[in-house]
């Protein structure tokens, strides 16, 4: 499965409302870190059991960004049953991203 392109219109029905964790990916075009974290994250929502993936374009969804105190990308929030389970600033490795869903 490729991560769901998450925007202010179905973030509630994606991720707050959704009966398994949800990894989300915040993240933007023109960042480096981004796009190195990038293809481990999508490598990642291929194999997703018990879980499912999205990102977030910080550029395209400021409120998103604003509403979770997003100051810098690539940020990785896990949520679980609607709420904020676990968090990461920057790259990290896909052994520490199952770590975050606890996996």
């Amino acid at each position: 499965m490729t991560p769901i392109v998450l925007t202010e219109e179905n973030f509630d029905a994606e991720v707050l409302k959704s009966d398994v964790p949800v990894l989300v990916d915040f993240w933007a075009s023109w960042c480096g870190p981004c796009r190195m974290l990038s293809p481990v994250v999508d490598e990642i929502a291929e194999s997703a059991e018990g879980f499912k993936v999205g990102k977030i374009d910080a550029d395209d969804q400021p409120e998103l960004c604003a509403r979770y105190g997003i100051s810098s990308i690539p940020t990785l929030i896990v949520f679980k049953n609607g709420e904020v389970a676990n968090k990461s600033v920057g790259v990290i490795s896909e052994d520490e991203i199952y770590d975050l869903l606890g996996m």
